[in-house]
């Protein structure tokens, strides 16, 4: 994918209404992970395409490191360590023990929908990867 233009990825997204703006403002390939939200909206994109083009971004990302892995010719077997530099991060809503016994579960469910977004288009923007949501349910 990497030898393709802007133009091409975002057709293949499905988002090429967005070429012209893209070259207009030297958005290329090679810049696409240093993209964010508040990047998208300063273009003018509407806020469904800028989530449908971060995911995109996400997906480009990922798919040109494993590129990049395998074009080395570097598949780690079973018998070859690969060393990789890890962070580990827990995330609670202060109070939501609390809240839990005061809302309505529809109410809870959008406030924890809305926090979990919130967190994860935090780690997204610095690259990060959510591996799981947990919700913790009280005891009755």
């Amino acid at each position: 994918m990497r030898s393709a233009s802007v133009r091409e990825w975002l057709a293949a997204e499905g988002l090429s209404q967005y070429a012209s703006l893209f070259e207009e403002n030297r958005i290329g390939l090679d810049v696409l992970s240093d993209l964010h939200d508040q990047d998208l909206q300063d273009l003018g994109i509407p806020l469904g395409d800028r989530k449908r083009l971060l995911k995109a971004i996400r997906s480009f990302v990922q798919s040109a490191s494993i590129e990049s892995v395998e074009g080395r010719g570097h598949t780690p077997t079973a018998r070859q360590a690969e060393r990789r530099q890890l962070t580990v991060m827990f995330c609670d809503l202060v109070g939501s023990t609390a809240l839990s016994e005061r809302l309505d579960p529809e109410e809870l469910r959008e406030l924890m929908q809305a926090y979990q977004r919130a967190c994860g288009e935090v780690v997204a923007r610095y690259e990060g990867h959510v591996a799981q949501y947990l919700l913790m349910r009280r005891s009755s």
